[in-house]
């Protein structure tokens, strides 16, 4: 048949599925984007902006209170989560090693927004809940660190040890659940409170959370219509902050998490356990990423801060005899090449890691060949994980600085910017657009 021959409904029905298709290439859904990949190649984004004078800067919007969620995007809108309140709002950036809390006692408000991709106006801001913190935040944290999720229907965000909330995209409140208080702190000093900080993913009509905590951790699944909880699988670990990845290879479908002791996969129609590895960084923060048919776990503090690949059929505890060491299911390992704040990113076949102190580090996604290892050359911290538009990655920093460094095995910068705000929140890519979550406001920055 050729396409004069094709019956009206059939070509109608091309038409309809591109459209879909494209506005579903456009979304980044969950922290990090799909499969927090981190990557959005559909479009070129600018190099470089100016928030002075307004080059490349579609729109600045202000935000109130105080958080690091990132933005997400569904369709025409954003998503942001925040907490506001009489609370202390000073944030402590830079590299250092104070593990004191904040102590906190005022009344906050968690809030969702929704907020016009094209021009950046507010289209609704909406109470979640509100009490006292029920545990205290890092001098660099706050008490809204996890970035929302959606499918497009509803946006679930996990505010914390205040609980996991489920709203629709009018704003409404469809449900909510408490799950106690969410202790993240360090484990040597348990007194030591950092705040939560893992986000919930959204996969096949399922919410996963996953609660590394002091006391009383789990992985678990609850039906996004409902909020029913499907199934809790129990996790006995030092507390993390990374997110849960959803890895699909061959006919298995798993969720990969980070760990100290117990990184490993679950099966994602029950929650048990599919395979588990022992050490590396004793504060887990990067989350799992998934390419080039290999799983990249990264963590640090410690003796160690491993860089590793596993392959995605791992079966078993596959902890290798020695940091170093590989096996059938671990691909490649560096031992001390890996990343303590960011997660890493993968484009074409390549890894890049980058430390807290701004050491970029590429590898050979394969075979775990070190292409470089470069200072970003700025003196600040980074604690915002890298995204890319496939041409470029983009290195926030602590102190609003960008740095932009092409994708290539060959070390160069190719920009600094200056987004003229503390940058903690990983920053969310759309048709063109990257949108920057600063201390303050969101921030567009594309072609004009």
């Amino acid at each position: 048949m050729n396409s004069s021959s094709s019956p009206r409904w059939l070509v109608a029905f091309v038409v309809f599925a591109l459209a879909v298709a494209s506005s579903h290439a456009a979304d980044w859904p969950q922290y990090r984007g799909p499969q927090a990949s981190g990557v959005n190649t559909s479009k070129p984004l600018p190099t470089e902006w100016n928030i002075a004078t307004g080059k490349n800067v579609r729109w600045q919007t202000p935000l109130p209170g105080l958080a690091h969620a990132s933005p997400i995007i569904s369709g025409d809108r954003i998503y942001v989560a925040t907490v506001v309140g009489l609370s202390d709002k000073e944030l402590k950036v830079g590299l250092y090693g104070d593990i004191a809390s904040v102590s906190e006692t005022g009344s906050n408000q968690w809030r969702l927004l929704a907020v016009e991709r094209a021009s950046g106006k507010i289209l609704w801001n909406v109470l979640g809940h509100e009490a006292v913190p029920r545990v205290k935040r890092h001098p660099k944290s706050t008490h809204c660190n996890s970035t929302p999720a959606t499918d497009g229907r509803r946006i679930v965000t996990l505010f914390g040890s205040e609980g996991l909330f489920c709203f629709d995209t009018e704003g409404k409140l469809l449900w909510k659940k408490d799950l106690g208080p969410m202790d993240s702190g360090y484990y040597v000093v348990p007194s030591a409170q950092w705040g939560f900080a893992s986000s919930p993913i959204i996969h096949d009509g399922k919410v996963i959370v996953l609660c590394d905590v002091q006391t009383n951790s789990f992985l678990a699944a609850y039906e996004i219509a409902s909020g029913k909880e499907l199934w809790r699988t129990t996790r006995n670990d030092v507390p993390t902050w990374s997110c849960p990845t959803i890895v699909e290879s061959g006919d298995r479908r798993q969720i990969v998490v980070n760990g100290w002791h117990h990184s490993g996969g679950y099966a994602f129609a029950n929650g048990n356990e599919l395979w588990r590895l022992n050490g590396g960084g004793d504060i887990p923060v990067p989350t799992p990423i998934f390419a080039n048919g290999l799983i990249y776990l990264t963590s640090a503090h410690g003796n160690l801060r491993p860089m590793r690949a596993i392959r995605p059929d791992a079966v078993g505890d596959i902890t290798a005899s020695t940091p170093a060491g590989t096996n059938a299911a671990i691909a490649w390992v560096h031992p001390r090449q890996g990343s303590y704040m960011q997660t890493p990113i993968a484009v074409n076949n390549r890894v890049y890691g980058c430390s807290d102190a701004g050491v970029i580090t590429c590898f050979d996604g394969k075979t775990g060949r070190i292409f470089y290892s470069e200072r970003l050359g700025l003196s600040q911290g980074y604690t915002a994980s890298p995204v890319s538009d496939g041409r470029h990655l983009y290195f926030p920093g602590e102190t609003g600085k960008v740095v932009v460094v092409p994708v290539t095995d060959q070390f160069s910068i190719a920009a600094n910017n200056d987004l003229g705000d503390i940058c903690m929140a990983t920053p969310a890519i759309s048709d063109g657009t990257i949108f920057f979550r600063t201390q303050s406001k969101l921030i567009a920055i594309g072609g004009m």
